[in-house]
């Protein structure tokens, strides 16, 4: 399979998944998802995949800022229902970043490493205004995180042939620039925005209920 060149460009999240050391997938238990992993997972590229990846990871700094975030330490509040829009889509993808899933996760190992009930979504589409709640489950930190796309908008001409492609107008070379034209898009978000506050906001959420806008995506820390 071969890639976009950009997708080993992108910036990568590294965590420590201490179940990973336990059972052996790992031996020091830690582990570097790149975009591409995001991409296998959801079979294709775009903005929604990319600002899903890239919102996981700007959560996992914030909470972990000195340390490697610790995977399956941190649950995560959806904004929307599980079957609205791509929520669904960028759950999976930070389910994959944070080891946070739902009620069919794994359940652990003599109370200890469950995974599962840590992935939550919200029964209104309104609650939390599109935002992505990540909360540590040792310190109770949170943050909210909101990704904006339209940063990088779609420029008038790929609306014209994304139109042509639903229709199913488009012949092979129209077919090839919209392809292209399409990971252009992506390819910005990934490399000219990922640490951008306008693309990618995350929001301290203080005790007591007070907010605090800390920065977007940043480097992790190194073990």
């Amino acid at each position: 399979m071969h890639f976009p060149d950009f997708f080993d460009e992108a910036p990568t999240v590294r965590v420590r998944d201490p179940l990973a050391q336990l059972l052996g997938a790992s031996v020091d238990g830690v582990m570097e998802y790149r975009y591409a992993d995001a991409v296998r997972l959801t079979g294709h590229s775009c903005p929604t995949v990319a600002g899903a990846f890239l919102t996981g990871r700007a959560a996992l700094t914030a909470l972990y800022p000195d340390t490697l975030p610790e995977r399956g330490g941190v649950a995560v509040q959806m904004p929307a229902p599980e079957n609205d829009g791509t929520t669904g889509v960028i759950a999976q993808v930070l389910t994959l970043l944070t080891g946070a899933a739902a009620d069919g996760g794994f359940k652990g190992l003599g109370g200890r490493f469950a995974r599962n009930g840590l992935l939550d979504f919200a029964e209104d589409p309104k609650i939390g205004e599109g935002v992505v709640r990540f909360e540590r489950l040792d310190t109770g930190t949170a943050v909210a995180v909101g990704f904006n796309a339209h940063t990088v908008p779609m420029d008038v001409a790929q609306q014209q042939r994304l139109m042509a492609v639903i229709q199913g107008d488009a012949d092979t070379e129209e077919l090839v620039v919209f392809a292209g034209a399409w990971q252009d898009r992506v390819c910005r978000l990934l490399l000219e925005h990922a640490d951008d506050p306008e693309t990618v906001r995350v929001t301290e959420l203080a005790a007591g209920g007070g907010t605090a806008v800390v920065s977007a995506g940043g480097g992790q820390p190194q073990p």
